[in-house]
């Protein structure tokens, strides 16, 4: 495993000899600019003396999760990672570099929904005919028994919605939604809508976008929305905001939250790797807070065509440039974070004929189930897109456009899972998730190499439940029965 940079160099002065009869005061410690960094409190134990420690350090404590016992602070001393080791901090890292962006989707471009509306059924939704999304999980057989609660929230942890979007002004709970870039929980609504990303508005739409004779619907348009924003305006996401996203979710009554991301820019975090441990673990026990108090997690799987159980390279890490890109060999204690933690429904892509996409990562045992995400390369065997076999769901604006990736399929699931749960109340994220694959309609491994598109080889493992979809696709009318 290559070297990474120290985590905030001790400082280059020892503390002087004093000579005989003569106080000597340590030298100060070197400033530098002002870091962020995630101190972590023994499990279980109070973070009084980790804030202490920080105080003294030099540091100052921004946001304090004691729920979990983790620690945002930020400080200029080049020595603060050093000096606040000791009692009462388990683990200290900076975040610094270890920002990620979104799962990269293969296509982003806006429809003239006019064109499209003219095709349309005028008795539905006006652009319901270009949702092949919708008709391949049975949305339409499902909305005739519930269009979803409510009372249900799913929280969209991605880069903000825009609540004055006409199929979203009805559906963005504003009262749950906030940013928690920094680590800090800000609830202006300035601060959690987009700014330069239509990603999370596109992930809104398909969830819930309403039935209101305008544009598309979402796969449960009676439930709500929630924005918690957690990637920034250069399209980083920072673990610190990852951890804040979780618990504020789990603590504003989501029981469902979708993730379109990986975190930390090393594709695979690896427990093993003193910069990236405290990572793994914050996140663990911020995920485990979560599903203690009824929130389940629904991750995409990813967009590399990685077997997830079988990884023994990364060759695409770092992605935020903090370092050259170069092959790095790693194990089992290397994983995709969130989609590979305990408890979290991992979710493939599929395109309109219910093979894999192609860019879609896979893996027997880490894939729990699959959903529409979109394959423009499948009808040309790679040689060209068809742009409307993408996902086509709202952008800011007010417009619409098509999408693609396994960032378009983890709403699909999540849409699901809020009818599901919609129809039977109460059940606990275990038993939301174990539905979810019950439901599910499974599909059979295709034989040999799977090569849809040049370049992109996978092999398939396992029976009716296997690497490639899982439990099978999800489907909506199976989940409200």
């Amino acid at each position: 495993m290559k070297n990474h940079k120290v985590i905030g160099a001790v400082s280059a002065a020892a503390l002087a000899v004093g000579l005989i009869g003569t106080a000597v005061a340590p030298a100060a410690a070197a400033t530098g600019p002002e870091t962020t960094y995630l101190v972590l409190a023994p499990q279980g134990k109070s973070t009084d003396k980790a804030a202490a420690r920080v105080a003294a350090a030099g540091g100052t404590v921004v946001a304090a999760y004691d729920q979990i016992g983790v620690l945002v602070a930020r400080s200029t001393s080049t020595a603060f990672a050093g000096a606040v080791a000791g009692a009462g901090v388990e683990s200290v890292a900076s975040t610094a570099g270890l920002g990620t962006t979104l799962i990269d989707d293969d296509v982003v471009e806006a429809v003239d929904t006019a064109a499209v509306a003219a095709a349309g059924d005028p008795t539905a939704e006006p652009l319901w005919s270009a949702q092949w999304d919708m008709a391949q999980i049975d949305v339409a057989a499902a909305h005739a028994v519930t269009t979803g609660d409510a009372s249900v929230v799913v929280g969209v942890l991605d880069s903000g919605i825009d609540a004055n979007h006409p199929d979203l002004a009805t559906q963005v709970a504003k009262d749950q939604s906030a940013s928690c870039l920094g680590g800090v929980v800000d609830t202006s609504q300035a601060a959690w809508s987009p700014t330069n990303s239509s990603h999370g508005t596109h992930v809104a739409g398909t969830i819930a976008a309403a039935i209101n004779g305008v544009g598309i619907a979402g796969v449960a348009p009676g439930v709500k929305v929630a924005s918690v924003k957690v990637v920034n305006d250069d399209g980083f996401i920072f673990p610190e905001a990852a951890v804040c996203a979780y618990l504020w979710a789990a603590d504003h009554g989501m029981p469902i939250t979708n993730n379109s991301y990986f975190i930390d820019p090393w594709e695979f975090n690896c427990v093993n790797d003193e910069r990236q441990r405290p990572v793994w673990q914050a996140v663990q026990r911020a995920l485990r807070y979560s599903s203690a108090q009824g929130t389940l997690t629904v991750a995409s799987a990813g967009n590399s065509n990685v077997d997830l159980q079988h990884k023994f390279t990364d060759s695409s890490s770092p992605n935020d440039g903090s370092a050259p890109v170069e092959d790095r060999t790693i194990n089992g204690a290397c994983r995709d974070l969130p989609a590979e933690a305990p408890g979290v429904v991992t979710v493939s892509a599929v395109g309109p004929t219910e093979q894999k996409s192609y860019y879609s990562s896979y893996g027997q045992g880490v894939v729990d189930v699959t959903a529409p995400g979109g394959d423009t390369r499948f009808r040309t065997g790679g040689v060209s897109s068809t742009i409307t076999d993408a996902v086509l769901s709202t952008i800011p604006g007010g417009g619409y456009g098509y999408s693609q990736g396994t960032s378009m399929a983890g709403p699909h699931a999540a849409g699901v899972a809020a009818l599901a749960l919609s129809a039977h109340p109460g059940m606990k994220p275990g038993q939301l998730a174990s539905f979810l694959e019950r439901t599910a309609t499974p599909i059979a491994c295709p034989e040999g190499v799977y090569e849809p598109r040049p370049g992109y080889p996978a092999t398939c493992t396992g029976g009716e439940r296997n690497g490639f979809y899982g439990a099978g696709n999800v489907n909506a009318f199976n989940a409200v029965q």
